[in-house]
């Protein structure tokens, strides 16, 4: 029995040896697990921090493609940095529930930030630049030795390692720092920051785009382009939101501003029709008795050219609204206001002979005014709304007092032309023996000239309102009536 006790003794003794020695082991593996599982946090609060997710094109796709910004905690593992962590990865999501920043759902499948992202302040006065490290090549975990050698001194946001086009290690960095206070500690530090018992080359990063900029030789614009080149991030959320919200304004602001065609006196609100083309309401439009002069005449096959250009001249480049049809011995000319005296006298006198044919003026009835009236406005609308939607603000106002319409510069539907615009192209065709028709329908190929205050052929020409008229008188006609203006 002593034997057998004393055989049994010795194993006794190197269990307990055992023992003791694997349960040193499991607690020396459960500290380096918890540095670990540590730093595999920070670094995924990192990928979802204010200084790297707004900037992070990848990472801002999957936080905005998710409502609720929530981003698959598998997606994130699976990043480089996140490889040597592997063996931690069944951990990590509780690990995740501490963290101050970031909160992960119940299953432990997703993350995302407790807060919105904010847009950093200061970055750039709390960034440093340093050079002197060694090569990538012989370190493969050279990007962690620098964020440790960085921590020394403070906490950081960022450590990113500057590479060339080929994107080779450049042996310098740039550091953001969380508190200005480890931009001090770096930069003053003594002794000064060695790498490797190596000196280093540091500075702020103000003072290396300053140093950049002398190197190059820059000043003015050239030199801000060149410390916007060396600061700029490739994609920055919080711009592209900026310029998102100024372009939805601007169109919201487009699409809800209402077009106005200003018509003898009148404000009309311009709506498209069915066709998309613009008109206004038969009812609102104004009537303006006496703004309209006739003209006949023995003259045969005139181009409305040569009735327009003396009309032109007579008030001194702003023409008035003309109808008139190649082949008819008689025209309509419409004006703003309704005519006086002195205005039917100064038109009468000015415009006597049209190619040798003498001019009989006078006021024509008022029901066909109505209806010329009508037709004016009508032409106008349909300018302004096509104008508007081809150019944007009109300069100034087309004839007619037209507001809002498209920036038209002598164009019509036709295409550009000189002062005359496309009028002058369609009485070029009229020359060459186009057919002409009377009022134009929409969608019909438009075959009439008329002039600008909003004429079909025309658009909206030159600037500035119909000649000025002065105050109302009683007008008397050729035939000896007096129609009382109004």
């Amino acid at each position: 029995m002593a034997d057998e006790t004393m055989v049994e003794a010795p194993a006794t003794t190197v269990d307990a040896e055992s023992a003791a020695t694997s349960v040193t082991d499991v607690v020396m593996n459960e500290g380096e697990e918890k540095i670990k599982l540590d730093k595999a946090v920070r670094q995924i609060e990192f990928y979802f921090a204010d200084s790297n997710l707004p900037y992070d094109k990848f990472m801002w796709t999957l936080h905005a493609k998710d409502a609720e910004h929530w981003i698959p905690l598998n997606v994130v593992t699976s990043f480089k940095r996140m490889r040597e962590y592997a063996h931690l990865l069944a951990k990590i999501p509780d690990a995740l529930r501490a963290s101050e920043l970031l909160e992960v759902d119940e299953a432990g499948k997703q993350v995302r930030r407790r807060t919105e992202p904010k847009e950093p302040v200061g970055q750039f006065e709390r960034s440093i630049y340093a050079k002197g490290f060694g090569s990538e090549d012989e370190n493969p975990k050279l990007q962690s030795r620098l964020e440790d050698f960085f921590q020394f001194y403070g906490n950081t946001n960022e450590v990113r390692m500057r590479r060339d086009e080929a994107k080779k290690f450049k042996h310098s960095v740039f550091v953001e720092f969380t508190e200005m206070s480890g931009v001090e500690a770096f930069l003053n530090a003594d002794p000064k920051p060695t790498w490797e018992g190596k000196d280093l080359v540091i500075m702020s990063k103000e003072d290396y785009c300053q140093m950049k900029v002398k190197e190059k030789g820059l000043t003015g614009k050239a030199a801000q382009f060149r410390k916007d080149l060396i600061t700029r991030r490739k994609f920055d959320a919080f711009k592209n939101m900026r310029n998102e919200k100024n372009t939805n304004d601007i169109a919201k602001e487009v699409e809800k501003k209402d077009i106005y065609l200003e018509y003898l006196g009148a404000k009309l609100l311009v709506t498209p029709d069915s066709k998309g083309v613009g008109t206004v309401k038969e009812e609102e439009i104004p009537f303006v008795k006496g703004a309209t002069l006739k003209f006949e005449g023995d003259f045969d096959n005139v181009s409305f050219n040569a009735v327009k250009q003396p009309i032109r001249d007579l008030f001194e480049g702003q023409t008035p609204f003309i109808r008139y049809q190649r082949g008819d011995h008689h025209g309509l000319v419409g004006f703003s206001k309704a005519l006086t005296d002195e205005d039917i006298a100064k038109v009468k006198d000015g415009f006597k002979k049209l190619e040798d044919k003498d001019l009989t003026w006078s006021i024509i009835g008022e029901e066909e005014e109505k209806t010329f009236q009508i037709e004016r406005a009508q032409s106008a609308a349909r300018s302004v709304l096509r104008c508007s939607e081809e150019g944007g603000p009109i300069r100034g106002r087309g004839r007619g007092g037209a507001r809002g319409g498209g920036r038209v510069r002598g164009r019509g539907r036709g295409g550009r032309g000189g002062r005359g615009g496309h009028g002058r192209r369609e009485n070029d065709r009229k020359d060459a023996g186009g057919e002409d028709a009377g009022p134009e329908k929409a969608g019909e190929k438009r075959k009439r000239a008329v002039e600008p205050d909003g004429g079909p052929d025309v658009g909206v020409r030159g600037v500035g309102a119909p000649p000025a008229i002065q105050s109302a008188k009683k007008i008397k006609t050729d035939d000896g009536g007096a129609a009382p203006a109004s």
